[in-house]
């Protein structure tokens, strides 16, 4: 389906959610992206309901909900697909989100939280090492802020030169630089198949008594992965 035609299909769709259902979504839009499963290959986030600025009432959230037309598409050319099906599905999904996010003020917090620290990290300000823990959790250890993707490895310095990391159902290896320092924040290059935002391999350091109340400040640095071949 062309994407002229797909965002008519939404509007259409749209038209069917009861008016309780709408309140505080500001926009439904259509997006043109390709959005990834981090590990199974095949897999695409279709939608989602992104909160907006609040007031500090969680029943005053308003949201906006995206569907992804690259992702729709990606899931169609694999065969048999009922586009209009979906598409109702993935919407409804979206707007419970809204409704969960308006039923639960403590992770609604917990989320914005996580959007001001990775925008600070984006801006290379002090942050949080472990911020994205607040975000959406994708699978164990991968974490979503934003349109940015998190993975996180534990790390001492008797580890290896190179991790083993699967994405989106692809095997690659991270090459690590000597001298290590953890936490590390490694912004992943040449991945297929990437995400809108970033993806992040976290090494996090193992606890330790000498961590008890304190959070180093993250390193960041950037590194081209490596495809493995089947």
């Amino acid at each position: 389906m062309r994407f002229e035609d797909f965002r008519a299909l939404i509007d259409d769709l749209a038209r069917d959610v009861p008016a309780s259902f709408r309140a505080g979504i500001v926009a439904i839009e259509v997006s043109r992206k390709t959005v990834p499963h981090p590990l199974r290959a095949d897999v695409y986030t279709l939608g989602e309901c992104l909160p907006l600025e609040w007031s500090g009432d969680a029943a005053d959230l308003q949201s906006r909900i995206v569907l992804y037309h690259g992702s729709f598409a990606a899931l169609g050319s694999q065969g048999d697909f009922d586009w209009r099906k979906e598409a109702w599905d993935t919407l409804t999904h979206e707007l419970r989100h809204h409704l969960e996010w308006r039923a639960n003020q403590s992770a609604l917090e917990a989320y914005d939280w996580a959007a001001d620290q990775n925008f600070a990290r984006q801006e290379g300000q002090p942050f949080d090492p472990v911020f994205y823990r607040a975000g959406e959790r994708i699978a164990e250890g991968i974490y979503k802020v934003d349109d940015d993707v998190f993975i996180e490895r534990s790390w001492d310095r008797r580890s290896q030169d190179r991790l083993d990391l699967t994405w989106h159902g692809r095997r690659y290896q991270v090459p690590l630089a000597p001298g290590v320092r953890t936490p590390l924040f490694l912004h992943l290059d040449a991945l297929a198949d990437p995400p809108a935002g970033d993806v992040v391999l976290v090494l996090a350091r193992r606890p330790a008594l000498r961590d008890l109340g304190r959070r180093p400040h993250p390193e960041q640095r950037r590194a081209t992965v490596q495809r493995v071949d089947e």
